[in-house]
């Protein structure tokens, strides 16, 4: 592949993935702002290495990583304490606007962000779980087994909410 159409494809990518990225960098620091500074921080980093995407069906879960390390590079800098009670946790109001959407916003909550990262890609990006190990640096085993405690977890915290009501 040619690198200017390595970097179309990437552009194209970016385009079509940008609400995507969002969630994922939001999953990691929780402020809209800074996941959207981290989206911004990725595009830029996907382009300027856009000549080293190997394979066009890996494109996206290339770009999923960056996302993934700049929202790590990011809490590293900022070595700031993420707040789980923050009110702007709560990602687009079109995306989560159901009271059962708050209870699991919740639910969520309670995942650390490896957790909270792979329930993501898998139920809310529709990702396989081998794409989900490849952009995590896990083996498929892995995945399948922190989801399924992901899992587990968040049905006992819904389970809390329906008993308390």
């Amino acid at each position: 592949m040619q690198s200017k159409k390595k970097r179309q494809l990437v552009e194209e990518t970016i385009l079509s993935s940008y609400e995507s990225m969002y969630r994922i960098a939001f999953t990691y620091v929780k402020n809209q702002e800074d996941a959207l500074d981290i989206v911004q921080d990725s595009a830029c980093r996907a382009m300027q290495y856009a000549a080293s995407v190997k394979k066009e069906k890996y494109v996206q879960t290339w770009l999923f990583r960056i996302v993934i390390n700049c929202a790590m590079d990011f809490l590293n800098r900022q070595k700031k304490e993420i707040s789980m009670d923050n009110p702007e946790y709560y990602i687009h109001e079109s995306s989560w606007d159901s009271y059962e959407d708050m209870d699991l916003k919740r639910a969520l909550d309670k995942l650390n962000s490896k957790e909270r990262t792979i329930v993501l890609l898998r139920f809310f990006e529709d990702k396989k779980l081998e794409e989900i190990a490849e952009v995590l640096r896990l083996k498929t085993n892995t995945v399948k087994s922190i989801l399924y405690r992901s899992i587990q977890k968040l049905e006992i915290e819904m389970t809390k909410g329906e008993k308390l009501s």
